[in-house]
C-alpha cells in the first residue's frame, strides 16, 4: 500500500470536577464522571501519525525521543500502541505505523500532555486509516490511552460520563456546551514544578481506592459536583463554580493523603497559591477565581477575562513568570500535510 500520512493537534483540558481511581485498569473506566473544560492551543501536542509497509516495527517519537510503542514497561507508549492496533483492526490496514509527536509544555507535570497527545493521536491515526469516527467513538477509543484523554477530544464544557458498562461502550465525554458559550472563561496556569512526578497518576489510581479510608465517600461526592456544576455552567453562574472547583480539587486531594503511603503531589508553593486565592476572593467580596490541582504541583486557577491582571499579579507574586493564561479551544484538529511532522517517511 501507498504510505499514508495525517497530522492533528490536540490540547490539554482541566478538570473542575477529578476523577480519581479507576474501576477497570486495562479499558480506563473511571469510579465517578468528571467535567473539564478544554483549552486552547497556548497548550498543545501536534502528532502525525504515518502507515507504511516499508516500516518494519511500530515506533513512536514524543519530542525526538524515540520509544517503542509497544514496549510493556512504558505504560503510555503501550497505551499508544494497542490504539493504534484497535484503529489498525477497525480499518484492516496491517502496515506498521510511525507516530510523531511534538509538546509545548512539560510532560509528567500535571500538565496532561497524555490528554492533548491522546486526543490527537486517536484524531490522526483514524483520519490516516480513512476511518470517518465520531466524537463518541474517538473520545472512547483515546480513553485507553489516558482516562483524561477522551475528555480533549470535545471542546469546550465536557463531562466525561463514567458509565456502567464492563466494556465501557458507555463511558464517554460529550460536549455539554462549546467555548462560546462562555468565552470569558480563562485557565490561568502557574508553573510551580516541571520535574517529573515521584508517583504515576496510574499508581496512584490503584494505591488511593485500595488504603483510603475517605475514598469510600469520594465518587458520591464527585457526580453530585458534576450534576452541579453543569447546571451552574449553563447558567454562567461563576460563583458556584468556583465553590465546587475548589471543593473538588481539595477533596482530591484529601483522598490521596489519605492513601498509605500518603500522595502528595502540592508542594508549600502549591499552598500558597490557595491561601492567596481564598485571600483574593475575600478582598473582591465575591468569588473572582477558583483554584485547581491535577496530580501535580502545578495550579490551575479558573477565571474571568475581566479579573485576568489581578490573577496573573497575584499567581507572579508567588510563581513569578511560569504563569501561562489558557482560553477555551474546540478540541483537536487536523492539519495540513504541509504542517506534517514525516516528511519522505522520517521524523523532521
Amino acid at each position: 500500500m501507498d504510505d499514508i500520512t495525517a497530522t492533528a493537534v490536540g490540547t490539554p483540558n482541566i478538570a473542575l470536577v477529578k476523577y480519581w481511581g479507576r474501576r477497570d485498569a486495562v479499558l480506563n473506566l473511571p469510579m465517578n464522571s468528571s467535567f473539564s473544560l478544554t483549552l486552547d492551543e497556548s497548550l498543545r501536542t501536534t502528532t502525525s501519525v504515518m502507515f507504511s509497509d516499508s516500516l518494519a516495527e511500530d515506533s513512536l517519537y514524543v519530542d525526538g525521543e524515540i520509544q517503542n510503542l509497544n514496549d510493556p514497561k512504558n505504560e503510555k507508549s503501550a497505551f499508544a500502541g494497542k490504539v493504534i492496533g484497535i484503529l489498525r483492526s477497525m480499518s484492516g490496514v496491517e502496515s506498521k505505523a510511525l507516530v510523531v509527536s511534538t509538546n509545548t509544555f512539560p510532560k509528567s507535570a500535571g500538565f496532561a500532555s497524555s490528554a492533548s497527545g491522546g486526543a490527537a493521536l486517536a484524531m490522526a491515526a483514524s483520519e490516516a486509516l480513512g476511518l470517518k469516527l465520531d466524537r463518541r467513538l474517538l473520545s472512547i477509543i483515546a480513553r485507553q490511552i489516558s482516562g483524561s484523554a477522551c475528555r480533549s477530544v470535545c471542546g469546550g464544557f465536557v463531562v466525561w460520563k463514567a458509565g456502567e458498562k464492563g466494556d465501557g461502550t458507555d463511558s464517554y465525554a460529550e460536549s455539554i456546551a462549546p467555548a462560546s458559550h462562555w468565552p470569558d472563561v480563562i485557565d490561568v496556569i502557574a508553573t510551580i514544578s516541571s520535574a517529573k512526578k515521584k508517583i504515576s497518576s496510574s499508581e496512584g489510581h490503584t494505591l488511593t481506592p485500595k488504603t483510603s479510608e475517605l475514598y469510600r465517600a469520594r465518587p458520591g461526592i464527585a457526580e453530585e459536583h458534576v450534576k452541579r456544576i453543569i447546571e451552574a455552567v449553563r447558567q454562567k453562574d461563576f460563583g458556584t463554580v468556583a465553590e465546587i472547583t475548589m471543593k473538588d480539587s481539595n477533596s482530591m486531594h484529601a483522598v490521596m493523603l489519605d492513601s498509605f503511603p500518603p500522595i502528595t503531589y502540592l508542594n508549600d508553593i502549591s499552598r500558597a497559591v490557595i491561601y492567596a486565592i481564598h485571600e483574593l476572593n475575600n478582598a473582591e467580596g465575591t468569588p473572582i477565581a477558583a483554584y485547581t490541582f491535577d496530580a501535580g504541583p502545578n495550579a490551575h486557577v479558573i477565571t474571568l477575562k475581566q479579573h485576568k491582571n489581578k490573577v496573573v499579579s497575584a499567581l507572579r507574586d508567588i510563581a513569578g513568570d511560569g504563569v501561562v493564561v489558557a482560553g477555551l479551544g474546540e478540541g483537536p484538529r487536523l492539519l495540513s500535510e504541509k504542517e506534517s511532522l514525516i516528511k519522505d517517511g522520517v521524523p523532521t
